[in-house]
This record gives structure tokens, sequence and C-alpha cells, in this order.
């Protein structure tokens, strides 16, 4: 059996690791991306049935018999139309060139093709060992596997991807050209997520931060359908980028393609850290970018709003000040997430993205003693304490913060805790970030009755049988 932990899109550092690097190519529509998710047991590369359908280098790490590699799924190869056709094509020979073993995919049921020639043609030039993959033989009636043999690969198998057919097979040759190597993973990265409508500059600012051409980046909504990710080290930490689809309003999403892009955009929120939402600075205060940021907040990430394109308006030296106080009105539900403008084609700015991931990341990580806590709890509520309905008056004794939760979490333990007001509950947020800052993060109060299992008992935030109620600022 196989097991995977799946990471996405091509990360140059990889090299450098020894982890061998297998690259999947061919013509578009012969199976590579459900190849691709066969070896990874999951729905990882989007899959349809429409030519072209991967755009971006997409990759995953996999084992097989203690063999670590990484699988790079690629876009369909052929004659490049237009530009955008032509950075498609630029970024499969850049996989292949950058991969130690090629993977050839072609089609049981197709004659072989000028474009399979072409493929074929490619690897074998590279000199890396390379494998013909003839998928889809459960479509074949009468396969002489052998027919293939013209294109010159010795090394064929044939696989049905759609039902696991021939892959053990493929995966047990892969073991016998592949040294034996792990890949470690490193749980102190920092994982941000570039979030945001289509077309708001997103794959843009994420080749600004990357400093290199890794995902497409053309004029037209809709370009980047995976999750593509790059690590870089920035003041000694590293940090991992995701360049999502962006996220269409809910009746504008299709059925398919567009699908399965929404839910990695809402999978990339829950893997992530920090979030930067970007919004199109010619078109600002739109209602689906408060509903993304709502996401995030609600997922207890941390925040960035990030006015982009800040270079394709007229402006002048007043123009950021007239629109911040507008963008903060707009964004009054997460007041505490800071506000850049930047241009990924000047450059302004991205930089101080990364400055603000990490004193989010560090903000995120701020523990406070449970007896600071208690001493700050007597001063808000002696100061003003919290009204009630006659003899239902809440109290609140004491606090302890979650130390196992990446969200600042805080538990309130008292008494008639849910004739809170909604009020009280910000009153007590305001003086506590006032206190302790938490720019950038929101913050989880969890008010508890005092019989209500606590510390030695389930967390109220994995799910108690009676679960206390939540609140997230």
């Amino acid at each position: 059996m196989y097991f995977v932990n799946s990471m996405t899109s091509v990360i140059i550092e990889l090299m450098s690791k020894k982890v061998p690097i297998v690259a999947i190519v061919g013509r578009a529509n012969v199976g590579k991306s459900s190849l691709f998710n066969a070896i990874l047991d999951r729905r990882e590369a989007i899959v349809a049935n429409e030519p072209g359908t991967t755009r971006d280098a997409i990759m995953a790490k996999a084992s097989y018999d203690n063999h670590d590699f990484w699988l790079v799924d690629t876009a369909g190869i052929k004659t490049p139309e237009d530009d955008f056709e032509f950075t498609i094509q630029e970024q499969i020979e850049q996989a292949a060139d950058s991969a130690d073993i090629i993977w050839v995919v072609t089609e049981a049921n197709v004659m072989i093709t000028d474009e399979d020639r072409r493929v074929a043609k490619m690897a074998l030039k590279s000199g890396k060992p390379t494998f013909l993959v003839v998928n889809k033989i459960d479509k074949a009636r009468k396969l002489n596997i052998l027919d293939f043999a013209r294109l010159g690969i010795k090394d064929m198998v044939g696989t049905s991807a759609t039902h696991h057919e021939g892959v053990d097979e493929l995966l047990h040759k892969l073991t016998k050209v592949i040294p034996q190597a792990n890949i470690r993973e490193d749980d102190d990265r920092l994982h941000v997520a570039i979030l945001g409508r289509p077309n708001v500059g997103k794959s843009a600012l994420f080749n600004s931060l990357a400093s290199k051409q890794q995902a497409i980046v053309a004029d037209r909504a809709g370009t980047t359908r995976d999750i593509n990710r790059a690590t870089i080290k920035y003041m000694g930490r590293e940090v991992e980028l995701m360049d999502t689809a962006g996220i269409r309003r809910s009746g504008k999403i299709g059925k398919g393609i567009e699908h399965f892009s929404v839910l990695r955009s809402l999978s990339a929120i829950e893997q992530s850290d920090v979030c930067f939402l970007l919004m199109d600075a010619n078109e600002l205060n739109v209602g689906l970018d408060q509903k993304i940021a709502g996401m995030i907040k609600d997922a207890g990430k941390g925040l960035v709003l990030v006015v982009s394109k800040w270079d394709s308006i007229d402006k002048d030296a007043f123009t950021r000040d007239e629109l911040a106080p507008q963008i903060a009105h707009t964004y009054d539900f997460v007041p505490w997430a800071p506000l850049i403008f930047t241009s990924a084609v000047s450059g302004q700015n991205v930089t101080k993205l990364f400055d603000l991931a990490l004193q989010i990341d560090q903000t995120r990580g701020t523990r406070i003693s449970t007896s600071e806590l208690n001493t700050w709890l007597r001063g808000v509520v002696n100061a003003h304490p919290p009204a009630g309905l006659k003899n239902r008056a809440p109290k609140l004794n004491y606090m302890t913060q979650e130390t196992d939760n990446p969200t600042p979490a805080f538990k309130v333990f008292g008494s008639h805790t849910k004739f809170l007001h909604w009020s009280y509950r910000r009153y007590m947020e305001r003086h506590l970030r006032e206190k302790y800052g938490f720019e950038g993060t929101p913050i989880q109060l969890w008010f508890i009755e005092k019989h209500i299992t606590h510390k030695h008992g389930s967390s109220p935030t994995k799910g108690d049988a009676r679960p206390p109620r939540k609140v997230g600022k």
C-alpha cells in the first residue's frame, strides 16, 4: 500500500533535499491527473472530462515501500496558441527539467499521435530515466502494449488509473530506480494563504513574494484552479505561501472544476496560519470580500487586508488616507486586521507583508499566565460589572488561556453566563486587546458555567457533550 501527505505545486528548494522528483507528462486528457490521484489515493488534482483541466504544475509528497518522492502533475502538452498557453507549456518543460524521473502517459484506446511522439522525444532527450505509462487499458478491447514501443521508451506499464490497475506495478518499477529517501516536515513553518475573488492579483503577488515565476499569471479571471505552494526563507523563518483559486459568488460557481477550486480555497484557509485577503484597488468594498474575511475570522486565522493593484489607479498624496477609513468601516467586524496597500508590479509594500505575517504569528503565540489573566479579569469586572436579570446577574469568577489552541482562546468560568449581554463580551475583548495587543488575529472567549467539565476534561473547543457558548471576534 502507498501512503501520502500532500503538498501542492513545484517547490524549487526540494532539489537540495535529495528527494526524487517524478514528473507526469503527456498530451491533454490522457489521464495524468487521474493517475496522480490514484497514487495519492485521494482527489488532489482536479479531474474533469475536458482537455486542459490542469493548468498549473501540482506537486504532492508520496511514499511507496519506504521510498519517499515528490510527484508532479502537469498540464497537457500541445502546440501553444497564445502567450497564455506558451506559459503553460514552458512550465511543463521546467517541471520535466527539474524531475529525476519522467512518466510519459498515453492512452491505450487511442493510436499514437504526433503529440505523443513530441512528448516522448522531449522526455528521452532529457536523459532522465523515463517510463511509458499506457493508461486507460480498461477501455482498450484489443491491447498490445508493445505497439507503443515505437515511441522509443523501453520501460512500459499498462494502467487504468480509475480502476487502480497497474498502479502498484508502476510504483514497484519506480522504487527500483530511485534511492531511498525520507522527506522531513518542518513543523515550525509559517503557512500563509493568499485569498480573494478571481483576478484580483493573487498569483502576481504570489510570484512577487516567491521571487520566481511559479504560478501562471494571465490577465483573465480564473487562471489558478489548484492551490500552488512555494516555500522561502525570510528573517531566518521558513514561510510557505499558498496561492488559491478565486472564490466566486455562490450563484456563479459552476459544477465540476470551479466547485473543487472553491473547496481548495476553503481548505487553504484551514491549512494556513495567516491569510492575506486581496481586494482590487479598482473595486473596493465588495460584499464577497467581506464574506471571505468572515470565513477567515470564523476559522480563527490571522488576517491582513491587502489592497492590491495600487499602481493601477489615479491617486494623490491624500487618496490612501481617504480610502482607509472607508475600508475600516466596511470591515468593522474585523477591526483588529491590519490594512496595507500593495502593488505586485512595482513591489510596493510586498516585503512588509512578510513582516506583518511574522508579527501576527508571534502575536498568535502569546501566552498569558492564569494569575495575570485573573488580575486583569478582576480589574475589568470591578470597573464595569456585568448586568443581568434579577437574581440572574452573571458572575465571572476566573479565566484561563487554552495552551493547545493556535488561535488565542480564553475560558471564562462563572455562573449565569448565558445571560451575559453581547456588548459585555465586546467590552471584555476590547480591553483584552488594549492590554495585550493581538493585532491581526481573532480571539475566542468561552463563557463556561462552573459545573461544566473543563481543565481536566474535554476542552470547550474540542466538542463537549454540552458545548459552552463561543464568542470570537
